[in-house]
């Protein structure tokens, strides 16, 4: 049996295997092409502008330390690309959210070998817009404080030196809430018990979104590992209990 946290990778491989099924496929393909149309334009913007951002957030050295200038500045710009990589996951899940949530239904279809959903139509994926979109908007009121502490303590001359590991830190877990709660907003799983079960499985979930942490860093390829992530966080909900944690909680 696999340790908790090494069961992430897997729920992630596996969720990609599935998304290739030709099922589940044409699911992907829209909310794929938009994702790619605002990768390619975050791209261009960050490329003119890269080494500013950079720079900017560079503390200023006196003479005789400016030898660590050449230290910290690997350290910065792995800053400012995890920056980046909220800001587009951020948006790409925002922009995918109600194909997303439909993608994890039809996931767990395949998983549990059974349809308790009804069948696609555009009628019921418009919808899934405004509760997704509802959803979406409460992850971004969990995200935004704790990013912005972040963010000040990215300004803050030497305490700044760590806030490089806690950015990634909380990245993971980040990545865990917002594809696992996929699968629980369609079961109607409330905020806080969708969390709280999370944290019951700490090591589990960090896993999991450590695992797609690391494949959403890779450029083009974060594109396809997205929906891999919305289809890995469902087989996450389905063999980690999700629905017995459904039932306690009512």
């Amino acid at each position: 049996m696999l340790a908790p946290a090494l069961s992430g990778p897997q729920y992630l491989g596996e969720g990609l295997k599935l998304i290739m099924r030709p099922g589940l496929r044409g699911l992907v393909l829209l909310p794929l092409t938009l994702n790619l149309v605002l990768f390619v334009g975050l791209i261009l913007v960050a490329v003119r502008a890269f080494g500013g951002w950079v720079d900017a957030l560079m503390p200023n050295l006196p003479a005789w330390l400016a030898f660590l200038q050449y230290v910290l500045w690997p350290l910065f710009v792995v800053l400012v690309l995890v920056i980046l990589f909220f800001t587009f996951t951020l948006l790409a899940n925002i922009i995918a959210a109600p194909f997303n949530g439909f993608l994890a239904e039809k996931v767990e279809v395949v998983a549990r070998g059974r349809d308790d959903f009804p069948p696609f139509s555009w009628g019921e994926l418009l919808a899934m817009v405004p509760r997704t979109l509802k959803r979406e908007l409460r992850k971004l009121t969990y995200y935004l404080p704790r990013a912005l502490v972040l963010l000040i303590l990215t300004l803050i001359p030497v305490v700044n030196l760590v806030a490089t590991p806690l950015w990634i830190l909380f990245g993971i877990w980040m990545m865990a809430i917002q594809y696992i709660d996929y699968p629980a907003d369609n079961h109607k799983l409330s905020w806080d018990e969708m969390l709280a079960w999370l944290r019951e499985k700490r090591w589990r979930s960090l896993g999991f979104g450590g695992a797609v942490y690391l494949a959403l860093l890779v450029p083009f390829v974060n594109i396809l590992m997205m929906p891999a992530a919305v289809a890995g966080a469902t087989l996450f909900w389905v063999r980690e209990g999700g629905e017995r944690r459904l039932a306690a909680s009512r």
